[in-house]
């Protein structure tokens, strides 16, 4: 099945970038699949030097593969995509340089959200509906992070299942010095042997 729109939205934006231009230039016939786990969905992005097509079916193999969980994949459009693979949430078969170009060329084409809604409700509204997005996004963001953090405290404090980071560096000082007066003993023993021997 073809992605009409994504593909005419992802032209338009390689359109008037250079440097996805020359991206996609580099890439003809060349094709990145995307595999979303748990789910039957794969999407096909192939380059014809000047635009890009975009399909849930592709004939033959595709020279580079991403592979991974529909949150772990979105990561990969966000600003640090190497995360993703360097935790192995992302999993990449097939040609690493061709994935690489391909999620280049696609940052450098990714759509501006905001000029995009604009196009359908006008200016104004688009950048109230940006605004609103924004700080929900916030919102969200804090609400995670102050909910990691209240979980690690109980862990730490009131369940005692997680030491604390002082605890924890005072156990690795503690196993240092121990390996080392282990060490010591070693040498004295091996010393004490060759003065009886």
């Amino acid at each position: 099945m073809r992605l009409t729109p994504l593909e005419s939205l992802l032209n338009r934006n390689i359109a008037a970038s250079s440097a996805a231009r020359a991206l996609c230039r580099r890439l003809d016939s060349k094709v990145m699949a995307l595999h979303v786990e748990g789910m039957p969905l794969s999407i096909y992005f192939r380059s014809n030097g000047e635009q890009m097509s975009l399909d849930t079916q592709h004939e033959g193999t595709p020279n580079a593969t991403l592979s991974g969980t529909p949150l772990s994949l979105l990561r990969m459009a966000g600003p640090a995509p190497e995360a993703a693979l360097r935790t192995g949430s992302v999993h990449i078969h097939g040609d690493a340089e061709i994935a690489q170009t391909f999620s280049e060329l696609l940052k450098q084409a990714r759509p501006d959200l905001e000029e995009e809604l604009s196009r359908v409700i006008g200016d104004v509204a688009a950048h109230q509906v940006g605004n609103a997005a924004r700080s929900a996004l916030g919102f969200a963001r804090r609400a995670v992070d102050t909910f990691a953090q209240n979980v690690s405290e109980y862990l730490q404090e009131e369940g005692r299942d997680a030491p604390s980071r002082t605890e924890a560096d005072e156990f690795i000082t503690g196993v240092d010095k121990l390996r080392d007066d282990v060490d010591r003993f070693e040498a004295r023993l091996s010393l004490l042997e060759r003065k009886r021997g």
